[in-house]
């Protein structure tokens, strides 16, 4: 059990030797020009690295790099201190005269703590400075000792990109060097190994090779269009979640796709999301919205059934719904965030005292999916409430809502970090985020207790008191939204899903046109015994049908000839190489059966 914060990462080491190096390429970027040519504005640690902003009188490429870098390390082994210190607003002016962009942040400290990209700060902060050689920068730090520190072999400039000065495109269009450093060289070798797996793996590249979906210009941004094989992925994925479902109690509703505006202005929706809600339909002066959430639609349904009593809680309602959200078109991006979105949605109407007992089945429930999936090595993040307006204001239902989330999550053993400004608007959540194969993290499931909305929406039960009483909901996604979580898998997997999931299970490769009969009386048997085969009867040669086959990362490729037609028998090859030698069809389709109750 725990109840511990994760360490920010603005509190690690990693974190200052990255913004360390960030200083060190500033001055080492302006050194390449004259004195007073460059302007400078920030250059902040990002999650995978660091990057800086500059105002520059000529356009650099990744040419330039290699002089940058050889500069860079130059410094380093200088071993320069970084020294700190505390200056009044006119001593910042003074130092920055001549650098716009610095005389703008400073500005808006000395107005009253306004940050680098120009939010609002809690208090007024201190206005300082970090030098190193002949370097001074406008900074809150932390860094390293000195340049030293820095492992001048683990650093890497890795792109320029263009960006406006505090994001707003009316401003003066930047150029951003993005870099990156490591501990230790291996670290730095690992991180570019990773990077360049994660280029093959991409499920936007892999999505078009493998023809399992595509974006078209003519139908819109953020909509994805599945061809038969991504279909058929689909359909696979969110069979296996709903058979699951089912088996832990769970019943499945559906609700439509249209919902009346003042739903969600009953529910606290529309204050929190009505910027991403499609525009309203209006129908004799109703309007409506594509539904951008279950959560008020379920609740409804609860109502509309009627009265209930405690006698017939939990109830646990699951629907697959297609939902819709006007991401900005900058913001889509492939399957991991689109306009129109799948969601394996539950709610859970239960009593206060059932509260931990549901909380136990969805996270059995999780866990085995999961596992399905082959995401072994996941954490959970009990996402609270933070500072701002975007919270329902009821203290006492939230505080009941954090404790009863903490007590299930302690009841069950599981490790945890918080994270405050994390929480749906309503209640707190444990998100479950897994790592991939590359180690990337990816929330995917999430448990949220809410003690807000069924009370706002009118839900009520009869009690043993036979009194009314508010229902507890407790809402749960398991694999979050199909096409993001398709997303995940492709580039988890590289696009070779295991045998239970692949759209193309086996495909029969006759060597000739001769064997094309039994081919097709080979693929008809596998078919009755329920596995997806396709036959290649095309005209191209047999070691082109393999090349393709593998390429398309089929499991099993079954060549036919001569051979194989006399004895009633197969030639298996696997996606892996593997050459099992020629075997009855009843073999093989034990091979089959063994790899998928195995999950290979």
């Amino acid at each position: 059990m725990s109840d511990k914060k994760e360490i920010p990462y603005i509190e690690s080491e990693l974190y200052r030797i990255r913004h360390s190096a960030a200083h060190v390429m500033a001055q080492a970027v302006m050194e390449q020009f004259e004195p007073g040519e460059v302007k400078i504005a920030i250059g902040p640690p990002i999650e995978d690295g660091f990057y800086y902003d500059f105002q520059l009188p000529r356009q650099l490429t990744p040419e330039d790099f290699p002089v940058i870098e050889k500069r860079m390390r130059q410094i380093i082994a200088a071993k320069h201190k970084f020294e700190k210190r505390v200056v009044s607003a006119e001593e910042a002016q003074k130092e920055f005269n001549g650098q716009p962009f610095k005389l703008e942040l400073i500005e808006g400290l000395a107005a009253g703590g306004i940050d680098e990209n120009g939010e609002p700060l809690k208090e007024k902060p201190e206005i300082s400075f970090y030098t190193h050689d002949v370097f001074t920068d406008l900074c809150r730090g932390p860094h390293v000792e000195h340049t030293g520190q820095i492992n001048p072999s683990a650093i890497k400039l890795m792109s320029i990109a263009g960006a406006y000065w505090r994001g707003d495109e009316n401003n003066p269009q930047l150029t951003r060097i993005y870099g990156t450093a490591f501990k230790s060289p291996k670290e730095l070798e690992e991180y570019l190994w990773r990077l360049e797996e994660a280029k093959k793996r991409d499920h936007r590249k892999l999505g078009k090779e493998l023809g399992l979906f595509y974006f078209s210009d003519d139908i819109g941004p953020g909509i994805p269009l599945f061809t038969p094989k991504g279909e058929m992925l689909r359909h696979l994925m969110e069979d296996y979640v709903r058979e699951t479902q089912t088996r832990y109690g769970y019943e499945h509703v559906w609700t439509g796709h249209l919902v009346k505006e003042d739903l969600y202005k009953k529910s606290g929706h529309y204050d929190n999301y009505a910027d991403v809600m499609f525009p309203p339909m209006v129908d004799e002066n109703v309007s409506f919205r594509l539904k951008p959430m279950n959560c008020p639609s379920h609740m409804t349904l609860y109502k509309e059934m009627g009265r209930h009593s405690y006698r017939e809680l939990p109830l646990r309602f699951a629907e697959f719904a297609t939902l819709y959200r006007y991401e900005k078109s900058g913001e889509v991006s492939g399957l991991t965030r689109v306009r129109a979105l799948t969601q394996d949605d539950c709610h859970t109407f239960c009593t206060p005292d059932q509260i931990q007992q549901e909380f136990s089945l969805s996270l059995q429930l999780i866990r085995e999916v999961l596992e399905r999936y082959r995401f072994s090595d996941y954490k959970v993040r009990l996402s609270l409430r933070g500072e701002g307006g975007k919270y329902v204001n009821d203290p006492e239902k939230w505080d009941l809502a954090e404790a009863a989330l903490r007590a299930a999550l302690d009841a069950n053993r599981v490790e945890y970090f918080e994270a405050e400004g994390e929480a749906a608007f309503y209640g707190p959540k444990a998100d479950f985020i897994a790592r991939d194969v590359l180690g990337r993290e990816w929330q995917l499931s999430t448990i949220q207790v809410d003690f807000i909305q069924p009370a706002r929406l009118g839900l009520a039960y009869i009690g043993e008191d036979n009194q009314e009483h508010t229902p507890v909901v407790l809402h749960r996604a398991v694999t979050g939204t199909t096409e993001r979580f398709l997303g995940v898998i492709i580039e988890h997997f590289a696009g070779a899903f295991p045998v239970w999931l692949a759209p193309e299970q086996v495909m029969v490769i006759p060597i000739a046109d001769r064997h094309n009969e039994y081919a097709a009386q080979v693929a008809a048997q596998l078919r009755a015994e329920g596995l997806r085969v396709r036959v290649d009867d095309s005209s191209d040669r047999m070691n082109a049908k393999i090349r393709d086959a593998q390429k398309q990362k089929i499991p099993y490729m079954l060549v036919v000839g001569d051979a194989e037609q006399e004895a009633g028998q197969v030639a298996p090859r696997l996606r892996s190489g593997e050459n099992p030698g020629a075997m009855p069809v009843a073999e093989f389709l034990a091979l089959v059966r063994k790899d998928i109750a195995e999950g290979n």
